[in-house]
């Protein structure tokens, strides 16, 4: 095969033994790869109603055809389950070296069920596994975890995806991280992991990866490189990577504030982008063959690492009121040890603030922790508390949902969360089209599922050339956007799928569904002409729908919390607007043919 290996590994972790299947064409035809590979998998092989966190669950690692290539940005993988947060699809996606590494040992995917007896890890080297004790590793953080098992293999260049304690524990949300801080985070993967006890997977390989049309291959990857560095975005993606949106949210008004209730603040230069790009930041870095570094590793004296993202940015500032860009970046390394989702985490303590603020839940029930508006002390105890599963920790384990639930008193209505899976740092109030996402999609309140930049723009001609309506290049409009979304979706899934960064493939402008019938024609030999691939686009994610309605969900749940249905932003550029998310998922659900 070409781009492809052909080879799915399928781990028992239950009897410790392994064994390789090969890959039918007409599946890879059907799925692509990585994310629509594992979706398509997962909904035909894990049998309808399995618990999450049961020996008979299955957990999925998938990475794309052009995956360890010279094309810029692909060095992504999926990994894949039934979530133990939501209860349906779930999914991680994470970029760094592991993928590329991956293809090298010799597969497209690994298919991982069972339970293993004692903490154990996996080592994969060129087409064999090895199950190796992990019982001294239990209670390691990741960045330990990975430099124990690179000691005991006696080679650093060996690439590594390993959970920490909250995944131990088995907290709901926790992460699977690869290269320290490269991080597949939401939905609960490593949980996963945690339930089987499966500390990490090691992997070493020097597979050559094989091109169908090596000379067009990379002709075409070469116009991409060239596409991307002559960018506009291109020199602050470099700077600041996602950070740079801090100051830009807080100037249109979205910037999520003490927990949604504003959409600007008055400190956002104190924790912006621009301010820990000149404060902190010691040099960029890349994943594999990206010729866009814009991972920063950071130095305070106290702390260094790599990041923070935006998202967990803003959740440590802004979100929870709190001003101090120091003890974010120490509180974005504390979570990258442990291997917890930010998102979910710091909409959880803005929760509890919320309640605390507004008389509906007291100290006392948070163990007496004195959960006020950016009270650093209070933030890293709960934290810590919920990577342990001590006292109030162990009910707050279980996620936003559950959590306000479990409390009652009304607390729900503050729960901010879309299926279960607990909001971003973006007011869906000010981006009517990342509000439609939201609600959409098929892993929860998510804005990767499409990533609908375009109406950030305002290209309206190119709106309506695209999509049939100039209002769809205007954040604040609602009409356009069920139409807008359902194009990027598409680009998003393909993204996934061959594998490719969104913030470049999407949000950049830089694949199309031309250019990926082309990569993957070049690259793999199989016939994926454009229209064919948006039809295999669309196939997998009305294949996604189908897993969710099979376990349980119910259409009434493509909605948006109250909040930004019902209360108007207050101040800044996007003061006055909520969402009419009825009116949108109405299109929506038009546009697909699906059933209300």
């Amino acid at each position: 095969m070409f781009g492809y290996t052909g080879k799915r590994l399928i781990i028992d972790l239950t009897e410790h033994t392994y064994k390789v299947e090969n890959i039918e064409e007409s599946l890879l035809l059907s799925s692509i790869g990585g994310r629509g590979l594992n979706s398509v998998t997962l909904f035909n092989r894990l049998k309808p109603q399995t618990e999450p966190l049961s020996p008979e669950s299955i957990l999925l690692f998938g990475i794309g055809p052009l995956t360890g290539t010279c094309l810029p940005a692909s060095a992504r993988f999926t990994v894949s389950g039934k979530s133990p947060l939501t209860g349906i699809l779930g999914d991680g996606n994470a970029g760094g070296h592991w993928a590329s590494e991956l293809k090298f040992a010799g597969f497209d995917q690994i298919s991982i069920s069972g339970k293993s007896n004692k903490w154990i890890y996996l080592f994969i080297f060129n087409g064999k596994v090895e199950f190796r004790n992990a019982e001294y590793l239990k209670g390691k953080d990741i960045f330990e975890t990975t430099t124990l098992i690179r000691k005991e293999l006696k080679d650093n260049s060996i690439q590594i995806s390993a959970i920490g304690p909250a995944s131990e524990n088995l907290v709901k949300f926790g992460s699977i991280s690869c290269n320290l801080t490269r991080i597949a985070a939401r939905t609960g993967m490593g949980t996963i992991m945690g339930s089987k006890k499966l500390k990490a997977i090691a992997l070493k390989g020097d597979i050559p990866v094989k091109i169908k049309h090596p000379d067009k291959f990379l002709k075409l990857s070469q116009l991409l490189d060239k596409k991307i560095e002559s960018h506009p975005e291109f020199g602050r993606r470099k700077k600041m990577g996602t950070t740079m949106l801090i100051s830009q949210l807080n100037k249109i008004g979205i910037l999520p504030t003490n927990h949604f209730q504003n959409g600007i603040n008055d400190y956002s230069d104190k924790i912006s982008g621009e301010t820990l790009s000149e404060k902190f930041n010691v040099k960029n870095k890349a994943c594999f063959n990206c010729n866009l570094p814009c991972s920063r590793y950071f130095f305070t004296g106290e702390v260094e690492g790599e990041g923070p993202e935006y998202e967990t940015l803003c959740g440590f500032t802004s979100r929870i009121g709190q001003k101090d860009l120091h003890f974010a970046l120490k509180m974005n390394d504390y979570v990258n040890r442990m291997g917890l989702d930010s998102i979910t985490l710091t909409e959880i303590i803005g929760w509890a603030m919320e309640c605390i603020q507004k008389g509906i839940l007291s100290f006392s029930d948070f163990d007496n922790l004195n959960l006020v508006w950016g009270n650093k002390k209070a933030i890293f105890e709960l934290t810590r508390k919920i990577v342990y599963r001590e006292g109030v920790g162990d009910i707050l384990a279980e996620g936003v949902k559950k959590a306000s639930e479990y409390f009652g008193k009304d607390s729900e209505k503050l729960a901010l969360h879309v299926k279960g899976l607990e909001i971003i740092c973006g007011d869906p109030r000010g981006i009517k089209g990342y509000g439609l996402t939201y609600a959409i999609s098929s892993r929860g309140a998510d804005h990767l599922r499409a990533e609908p930049f375009f109406e950030l723009t305002c290209n309206k001609k190119e709106a309506k050339k695209r999509f049939g309506y100039e209002e769809a290049a205007d954040r604040l409009e609602e009409t356009g956007k069920p139409e807008l979304v359902n194009y990027t979706e598409k680009i998003a899934l393909l993204c996934d799928s061959i594998t490719m960064c969104k913030n470049i493939g999407l949000c950049m402008d830089i694949l199309d569904i031309q250019t990926c019938a082309e990569l993957l024609n070049y690259g793999t030999g199989l016939n994926f002409n454009p229209s064919k691939l948006y039809e295999t686009a669309e196939h997998i994610i009305n294949i996604e729908r189908e897993f969710n309605l099979r376990e349980g969900l119910k259409p009434e749940e493509d909605t948006l919390p109250e909040r930004f249905i019902k209360e108007p932003l207050k101040n800044g550029k996007s003061a006055g607007h909520t969402v009419n998310i009825k009116k949108m998922v109405d299109r929506y659900y038009e546009i697909k043919g699906w059933k209300k």
